[in-house]
């Protein structure tokens, strides 16, 4: 890596073929390709993936100057837009106006008090979850961590049991993901009208999880009543000024985004977490250390957390070493100057999570998980971007809070009870898709623990 480099030179970056320019380096080994492109042309890097030009930040301060300083002068990058057939026009994709209005009906929510009263839900599912566990079980804990969220999301969103539903809703949003991925490679992706084996499997998609969710929508309206979870609160939710509130089109396409959103990033964080804790034993000896401590023999509730230091400090070390959300994108609406660097009308910014949170510049040993630099003060002085899973500046994601909460609390109700061990031969490698995920799953055998 280098420091930031002077403004009078141009924007360097590796070669580039005529027509895809850098998009089947990219497409074939997106991580390694942004490592190694920071590596040797340091902290902007510029790109080119068939016709768009590609800007990539790699040091926090530009970073923050897009995310922050600059924020109104970008726009969601293109790889998000084509999600809005599947999440429409909610907070996640949506601009502008638009976009400030929504926040603001959504934002009462997402207060910290709030989502305080899920806790209880997330550890029972949990519970209910781990009661078939058995001793010596070989399982696959991504799936697991999937099923699970899933659950926990339909619960705290709209107070319903899925049951017979959640197979449907995990095999639509499995769907939706390798789509994604099967896009995200080509220099020209069809337009959606267009009935291609891709885009039929998204619509199909799509519509099983309107489905479900409509009927959701339909029957609260009918049913009236604050029930104490999100739905209710986007339902009652009302502009003071207009006294505006969410049409169905709207309330399905906040719903559809935080259905999905919701569980898809916890899942995969917890999965990451017990792949890190098998291979590093000293860290799983402190995080059951602690949880005989705290929860010598009872679950973990929310009052507990201040008290769970070091189970947080497991969460902020994954989200480090394998930050779901890999890469935040940004397209300029106009010419603006980033850090001395002149980006042009049009172009997309990526600041790549993957390669600023593994930057010896600001952890020492950057690919070594250790949970206890978020306690011992080694982290006082970083930038403030050098760590942003959740994204950052006015649109940071809405749910981190809830998020954090969950993993919490479902890593320490599973870890005082078990051990999670990868399987004897478990390959477990990433995979970028919209969010960063184990390839092929996470064969893991389960350990009952005897404190």
């Amino acid at each position: 890596m280098t420091t930031l480099q002077s403004p009078a030179r141009p924007i360097p970056g590796p070669r580039r073929s005529a027509i895809l320019g850098n998009l089947k380096e990219f497409s074939r080994d997106q991580l390694g390709a942004m490592e190694r492109w920071a590596s040797e042309y340091g902290d902007c890097v510029s790109a080119r993936f068939g016709p768009r030009e590609i800007v990539f930040l790699n040091h926090p301060d530009l970073i923050e100057q897009v995310l922050v300083e600059l924020n109104r002068k970008f726009i969601k990058h293109y790889r998000l837009r084509r999600t809005r057939r599947t999440l429409g026009q909610g907070l996640l994709t949506s601009e502008g106006s638009f976009w400030r209005d929504q926040r603001k009906l959504a934002q009462p929510a997402f207060h910290r008090e709030r989502i305080r009263t899920y806790g209880q839900c997330m550890v029972d599912y949990s519970e209910r979850m781990t009661a078939v566990w058995r001793d010596g079980d070989t399982r696959d804990i991504h799936d697991d961590m999937m099923r699970l969220t899933l659950q926990i999301v339909a619960k705290t969103l709209f107070d319903a049991e899925l049951d017979g539903q959640t197979a449907a809703a995990s095999a639509a949003m499995e769907t939706l993901m390798h789509c994604f991925v099967a896009r995200t490679g080509s220099l020209i992706t069809p337009p959606d009208w267009l009935p291609t084996p891709v885009n039929l499997r998204v619509l199909f998609a799509i519509r099983r999880l309107e489905r479900i969710l409509f009927g959701i929508i339909k029957a609260r309206r009918d049913s009236d009543g604050d029930r104490g979870d999100l739905l209710s609160m986007l339902l009652r939710a009302q502009d003071e000024e207009s006294g505006r509130s969410m049409t169905d089109q709207q309330l399905r396409d906040e719903v559809m985004t935080l259905f999905m959103a919701g569980h898809e990033t916890t899942a995969n964080t917890l999965a990451w977490a017990w792949v890190l804790l098998s291979r590093n034993p000293e860290a799983e000896r402190m995080l059951h250390a602690e949880l005989d401590a705290v929860l010598p023999d009872r679950p973990p509730t929310v009052d507990d957390l201040p008290r769970l230091k070091y189970t947080n400090n497991v969460i902020s070390e994954t989200l480090r070493v394998y930050p779901t959300v890999w890469m935040v994108g940004r397209e300029a609406i106009e010419p603006v100057e980033v850090g001395g660097w002149s980006i042009a009308k049009g172009a997309t910014v990526f600041m790549p999570q993957w390669v600023v949170h593994r930057d010896p510049r600001w952890y020492d040993d950057p690919q070594v998980f250790r949970p206890h630099r978020w306690g011992d003060g080694s982290l006082d002085r970083i930038p403030r971007y050098a760590y942003f899973p959740f994204g950052g500046g006015p649109r940071i994601c809405i749910g981190n809070n809830f998020a954090l909460m969950e993993a919490v609390l479902i890593l320490a109700a599973i870890g005082r009870r078990y051990r999670v061990r990868l399987a004897p031969g478990a390959v477990v490698t990433p995979l970028a898709t919209m969010t960063l995920r184990p390839a092929r799953g996470v064969p893991v055998v389960i350990e009952a623990r005897n404190p």
